[in-house]
């Protein structure tokens, strides 16, 4: 298992590294470029060229690239020209990244803790009224955009019946200590602070857990029918094993293979989908401050964000890997 470990933990590398060569010549393959970004169309020859020389843009492409790198090891991509111009791009990622994943954690944990057993209960009632009105639910999820969603629950919810927050993170004052609301609330035993910051949590989170509902939900439902099917899970029923039992080491052991892939795949469509929940929450998260960051072509800022997230979402899919070979050993000798 270690080796596994880390011979997958080599490849998160490599990525990383492929991640951060495409990006950086992307951000210089923009039109209009940084310079004309952070000084706009009127800016003198002279002062171009002397924040051209500053930035070292008049080095050679390779010079450029291993500077990057070396500063992107230390946490140093640069200040900000837009989102909060003059602030650190690292410090600025630091003080909305925990926003973004609480969410997409909430969310996820939404995701799963319906379509596991949604997805088990239609499989094992195919075709009853539970079965259908699931794949009715599944099919109206991945349909409906998420930003429609997320305006109707915050439209009848919120605005409406006033069961929810309309906006925001927390609206208690409360002790800062790691940025992740929830957790701070726990930390401190400031169990109203933490009440606080999951309601503001559950309407957003129920909107961006739409899509990975419904993908989980149908992989789910049919890599159970699937197992349902097996010698081996009749076998053991033949056997006389109670239905826990069979349910549990047989049928779900290895229908979740395929479920923990989803699972995988799912993070950056939530990464994706906070870009727009958050702006309609009027969440302070990386989706937010990536809308900003193009909009007013921030490029520092665009570049940690976007690699941090691309990060993250590697980083899940190593876990899932990891989770892939315990459930299944075969996996770590492939």
């Amino acid at each position: 298992m270690l080796r596994f470990i880390i011979r997958r933990l080599m490849q998160l590398v490599l990525v990383v590294f492929v991640l951060s060569l495409l990006l950086f010549l992307w951000l210089r393959a923009l039109p209009g470029g940084i310079v004309s970004a952070m000084l706009g169309e009127r800016a003198t020859p002279e002062t171009r060229a002397r924040l051209t020389h500053e930035l070292g843009l008049d080095e050679p492409i390779w010079v450029q690239y291993w500077t990057f790198l070396k500063r992107a090891v230390t946490g140093d991509f640069g200040v900000s020209n837009g989102v909060q111009p003059g602030k650190p791009a690292m410090d600025l990622l630091l003080e909305r990244f925990p926003a973004t994943i609480e969410l997409s954690a909430v969310a996820l944990v939404i995701a799963i803790g319906l379509a596991l057993p949604l997805g088990y209960l239609a499989a094992k009632r195919r075709g009853g009224l539970l079965d259908n009105l699931s794949i009715v639910g599944s099919l109206v999820g991945v349909a409906v955009p998420v930003f429609f969603l997320a305006f109707l629950l915050r439209y009848v919810f919120a605005q409406e019946l006033h069961w929810l927050p309309v906006s925001g993170r927390q609206e208690v004052d409360a002790t800062r200590v790691t940025g992740f609301f929830i957790l701070d609330g726990l930390l401190t035993r400031e169990w109203d602070a933490s009440w606080d910051a999951f309601k503001h949590l559950i309407l957003p989170g129920i909107a961006l857990a739409s899509i990975p509902f419904s993908m989980i939900f149908r992989i789910t439902r049919a890599s159970v029918l699937e197992v349902l099917d097996e010698d081996y899970v009749r076998t053991a029923q033949a056997k006389g094993l109670t239905q826990r039992v069979v349910r549990g080491r047989h049928v779900m052991r290895n229908a979740l293979l395929p479920v923990l892939t989803a699972i995988g795949l799912q993070m950056g469509g939530l990464l994706a989908g906070a870009v727009l929940t958050e702006s309609v929450f009027n969440i302070a998260g990386i989706g937010d401050a990536l809308r900003q960051a193009f909009t007013l072509r921030d490029y520092p800022v665009l570049q940690v964000l976007i690699l941090a997230a691309a990060v993250t979402y590697v980083i899940v899919n190593l876990v899932v890997d990891v989770l892939y070979a315990v459930v299944d050993p075969r996996v770590r000798t492939r």
